[in-house]
């Protein structure tokens, strides 16, 4: 029988660094993009999530944050709430009335990247990661993986996502035409 712990692991991190990566990149681009924070808070105010620039600072820094830590394999529950809640905010507020589809703005991306972290929770961050070696053989290892990672990245992720939408959304005043 041939083994493939070190392939499935290897598989692991190469969707660990794409799905981290790609969400740090985001925050870096918050932080650092053309416009700054500034810029990123004035867009927040736009969409209703107010004060615009605590949202903006919050979400650029849990983004770099949640991603680093998702492409190390470190907490890698936690860093899939993150991607949950995140992108639970980014749909309600700004991709739900465009469809699914991510060619007209829908919320197509924002699903891949929240359900891609919630199924690296779900099997783990495999062996190449920091859960590993900090948690191997440890009880606080089983809830970083397998029901316990799916239930915390799911019940954790909508639930701080869905908390931030009660807290800071305030839509904008819908415009009538003249």
């Amino acid at each position: 029988m041939i083994s493939c712990g070190a392939a499935l692991d290897t598989g692991i991190l190469i969707l660990r660094l794409i799905l981290g990566l790609t969400m740090a990149a985001h925050g870096y681009n918050k932080f650092f993009g053309s416009g700054g924070i500034s810029g990123t808070a004035t867009w927040f105010d736009s969409i209703g999530m107010r004060p615009g620039k605590v949202n903006a600072i919050a979400a650029a820094t849990t983004e770099l944050a949640a991603g680093l830590c998702l492409a190390a394999g470190l907490l890698t529950s936690f860093a899939a709430a993150a991607f949950v809640a995140l992108m639970l905010v980014a749909v309600w507020t700004v991709h739900r009335h465009h469809g699914f589809f991510a060619m007209n703005e829908g919320w197509e991306y924002n699903l891949v990247l929240a359900g891609s972290a919630v199924a690296v929770a779900t099997i783990g961050a495999g062996g190449f990661s920091l859960d590993y070696l900090l948690f191997c053989g440890a009880g606080f290892a089983d809830v970083l993986r397998g029901w316990g990672g799916l239930a915390l990245a799911v019940v954790l992720g909508v639930a701080a996502g869905i908390g931030q939408l009660l807290v800071f959304f305030r839509p904008p005043a819908k415009t009538t035409a003249s």
